[in-house]
C-alpha cells in the first residue's frame, strides 16, 4: 500500500563519487567526462600510466591509480585504500577474445575466460562495504557474440554469462544496484586497435546499415551509464546499446 511517502535515492550526480575502472580511454573516459559535467567526482584507474596522467590533467579526479584490473590482488588493494563512501563503480576495462577452435591456445582461452569473470566478481566482492545503499555497480559487456560464429566460442560464453552474473549479484548486493550495459560496435581506441586498417571500412558499413545511420560512440554509452546511475529503480538488468545492429539480417 502506498502511504503517500517516497523513498528515492538522490537524483543526479552532483557531489557523488564515481569510480571508473578503465577510465583513461574509450567508454571509461567518456563516462568520467560526463560524470564531471554533471557535477560528480571521479576516481580514475587505468593500465597505461601516461594515458592516465593525461586524463587526470583534463578531469581533475579525486584520486588515480595505474594498474591492470585483471590483477585482482591489486584491485583489492586499490579499493581497500579508498576512503569515504562511494556512490557508483563502473568497470570498463577488458577486451574481447576471438579465436577459432582450430587455432586455439587452451591456456590463453582459459586465462581470458577466468580473468573476465574474476574481475567482475572482484569488483563486487571488494566494494561490498564501500558503495552506499542505492548506489550502482555497472559492468560493460557486448552484444556481438549473441549469434554463434567461428571464433566466437569464448566471447559467446562470456556474453551469456555476464547477464546471469549481473542478475545474481543484484540480489546478493541489494540495496546496492548492479546492472550491465551490452554494447555493439563502439568507435573507441580499442576498436581501432582490433580492426587496424579495416576500421574505416567497418565505420562505412555501419553508417549505411544501422537504423540510426551513424556509428555508436563512447559518449552514447556514457550517457546510458550515467542514466543508470541516476535512476534508482534499475537493477539486475542488461541494457543494449548498439544503434540497432542486432536488428540487421546477417
Amino acid at each position: 500500500m502506498n502511504d503517500g511517502k517516497t523513498d528515492h535515492a538522490p537524483s543526479g550526480l552532483t557531489d557523488q563519487t564515481v569510480v571508473v575502472i578503465g577510465g583513461s580511454a574509450g567508454i571509461g573516459l567518456a563516462t568520467a567526462r560526463r560524470v564531471r559535467a554533471e557535477g560528480g567526482r571521479v576516481v580514475l584507474t587505468g593500465r597505461d600510466p601516461a594515458r592516465l596522467r593525461q586524463a587526470a590533467l583534463e578531469l581533475q579526479p579525486t584520486d588515480t591509480a595505474a594498474f591492470d584490473a585483471t590483477d585482482t590482488d591489486r584491485l583489492e588493494q586499490f579499493f581497500r585504500g579508498l576512503t569515504g563512501p562511494l556512490d557508483h563503480v563502473i568497470l570498463t576495462a577488458g577486451s574481447p577474445f576471438y579465436m577459432p577452435l582450430a587455432d586455439m591456445d587452451l591456456a590463453e582461452a582459459r586465462r581470458h575466460f577466468a580473468e573476465r569473470l574474476a574481475v567482475n566478481l572482484a569488483v563486487a566482492l571488494y566494494t561490498r562495504d564501500k558503495v552506499r545503499p542505492g548506489g550502482t555497480l555497472l559492468f560493460i559487456g557486448g552484444t556481438g557474440a549473441r549469434r554463434p560464429g567461428v571464433g566466437l566460442a569464448i566471447a559467446s560464453a562470456l556474453t551469456a554469462a555476464l547477464p546471469a552474473l549481473t542478475a545474481n549479484l543484484a540480489l546478493e548486493l541489494a540495496p546496492v544496484r548492479v546492472n550491465l550495459i551490452a554494447a555493439g560496435f563502439v568507435d573507441t581506441p580499442l576498436s581501432a586497435s582490433l580492426l587496424g586498417d579495416r576500421l574505416e571500412t567497418r565505420r562505412e558499413e555501419l553508417r549505411a546499415a544501422l537504423p540510426i545511420r551513424r556509428v555508436v560512440g563512447p559518449e552514447d554509452v556514457a550517457a546510458l551509464a550515467t542514466h543508470i546511475m541516476c535512476n534508482g529503480a534499475l537493477t539486475g538488468a542488461t541494457y543494449d546499446i548498439d544503434g540497432g545492429q542486432q536488428l540487421l539480417v546477417h
